[in-house]
């Protein structure tokens, strides 16, 4: 099953070209809540300190007023990437009064639907299209399961790394057509291996009862009076009860090649969908209550755990980036919020991820059929909900067998590829981090799941009073973690850039927001 991405490792160290592996562009996007000092969601607009939600380039937010996202730039050294996050999250501090981080994926004080303010953007056409966007997904899906947070990891290989394996695997086509195929091969194998990720890194095995109020929990167990938890459970964001649609689960998009997979998407978001048909786009005051009636408003609402990503332009789709360009870079979507980590990740666990998604590049990855496509995803929504249970067994290839051992094989085959991207690295980073990731699969209770469930009995905490400790120790940690001027600066120039170009934005608009619209959606139609 790995003999592929072996030969292929064995080919880059004979012509010495180990090099070309190492120094892949790395970000993170990393959500989080805004909470009182009572640990409720914060109601207060988007702190003017921090500038445009719609145009700055770090900080902006995601569905909610209160639901910040910290973007890094793509950096070749993942140390750099982790500063920088640190970095955004001190300045953010600066300006956040009284307010305070929620450190976790899911949140805690859920006071119904609509505690949960939906993201302004400003009057400007694309503002008012990204705040419309999100009142659909209201309407469709409710606001709480807008409020989990999460951190996606973007990765790409090196520019040098593509032309060195186009040569070695013989391929003759024109060079980003053999980089969009790479990335697809990739997507897929982090589909069938994406289990992993939520076993190492899942954070998120308990909630607030608050957040599933007026919901059957019949199969959770009670903590304590306020919090519900699940005894194996790694990751609730990824579970059922975390981002789920019904109404894509016969999408059926194809991650075989970038063609298919931008054909689907497309087509949902041209196909009427009768639930929101009958809700209709606009109430009886002519307010608009979703941008369409198609399953999907827009491409971004495709819920996914990775995603094949172009940088888009000005008016731009993502599928009219991704056929005009091809995939820049990929983007893993499945990565809980570490409370022991006061930025949420760390250097260990992105050493991990970048070797994990090379792997997922050079290994084998024959292509996923429907049938394929829905064993993934139960394999993944079981070890969200059950991955620490023991002798927990997976499908793989229609014969069953333990995550554990399934695990340890994988680890097992990132070896060689750790070894070198460690390069002449004396600290050996990647390896040490794969040792790390095998102790986990040896011994259940070091995953951040086990630790969290831990933490709670032996404080005797229930998830509230056990995420917001770990809230004030990270509010402590970036209040004392100073940034240097140049970094100061650069956010300072970021927060007033983006104040004046959401004015330009708004200044420049010269038609109505309807036609707008029309015209906007319109594009996936020449795609």
């Amino acid at each position: 099953m790995y003999l592929r991405i072996q030969k292929r490792l064995k080919k880059f160290l004979d012509h010495q070209q180990g090099d070309a592996l190492c120094d892949g562009l790395k970000g993170i996007e990393k959500e989080s809540l805004r909470v009182t000092p009572e640990g409720n969601i914060a109601q207060s607009p988007h702190p003017t300190g921090l500038g445009s939600a719609l145009t700055n380039p770090y900080i902006t937010t995601d569905y909610s007023e209160a639901l910040l996202e910290f973007i890094t730039p793509p950096f070749s050294k993942t140390t750099d990437t982790l500063n920088f996050m640190e970095a955004v999250h001190s300045y953010t501090y600066q300006h956040l009064g009284n307010e305070m981080l929620w450190g976790t994926s899911m949140p805690c004080i859920v006071d119904g639907d609509m505690s949960i303010p939906i993201a302004n953007y400003g009057s400007s056409n694309i503002g008012q299209m990204k705040h419309i966007y999100r009142i659909g997904l209201w309407h469709r899906y409710g606001r709480s399961m807008q409020a989990i947070a999460g951190i996606h990891f973007n990765y790409s290989l090196p520019e040098k790394f593509w032309p060195i394996y186009q040569s070695l695997e013989q391929d003759t086509r024109p060079r980003q057509d053999f980089i969009s195929q790479s990335y697809m091969d990739m997507a897929r194998n982090l589909h069938r291996y994406g289990w992993l990720i939520l076993y190492l890194f899942g954070a998120s095995p308990a909630i607030c009862k608050s957040f599933v109020k007026g919901q059957e929990h019949d199969d959770f167990e009670e903590f304590d009076a306020g919090t519900l938890y699940k005894p194996y459970c790694t990751s609730l964001r990824m579970s059922d009860i975390g981002y789920k649609n019904d109404s894509q689960s016969n999408i059926n998009i194809s991650y075989n090649s970038l063609d298919k997979y931008v054909a689907r998407l497309i087509a949902a978001t041209q196909t009427p969908f009768a639930e929101y048909e009958a809700f209709g786009v606009k109430d009886a005051n002519g307010q608009y209550q979703q941008l369409n009636t198609n399953i999907l408003q827009i491409e971004n609402e495709y819920y996914s755990n990775v995603r094949p990503k172009q940088i888009t332009r000005s008016g731009e789709s993502p599928s009219q980036a991704l056929k005009k360009r091809g995939i820049r870079y990929v983007e893993l979507r499945s990565v809980d919020l570490n409370p022991f980590d006061p930025a949420g990740i760390n250097e260990q666990q992105l050493h991990f991820l970048e070797a994990f998604m090379i792997f997922c590049l050079l290994a084998d990855s024959p292509s996923l059929s429907s049938e394929d496509k829905a064993c993934v995803d139960k394999n993944l929504t079981l070890v969200a909900s059950a991955g620490r249970q023991p002798g927990l067994k997976l499908r793989r290839n229609g014969d069953s067998i333990s995550l554990k051992d399934w695990g340890l094989e994988i680890c097992q085959e990132m070896t060689l590829l750790c070894e070198t991207l460690d390069a002449d690295d004396k600290t050996k980073p990647y390896s040490n981090s794969l040792a790390a990731q095998i102790a986990k699969l040896n011994d259940v209770e070091l995953t951040p799941s086990a630790k969290i469930l831990k933490a709670m009995k032996e404080q005797e905490l229930p998830f509230f009073k056990f995420a917001m400790k770990q809230v004030k120790k990270h509010h402590t940690f970036f209040n004392q973690h100073s940034i240097n001027n140049e970094q100061q600066q650069c956010f300072e120039k970021a927060r007033q850039q983006s104040i004046d170009e959401q004015r330009e934005i708004e200044s420049s608009d010269t038609i109505e927001f309807d036609e707008f619209l029309e015209r906007y959606l319109a594009q996936t139609k020449n795609v």
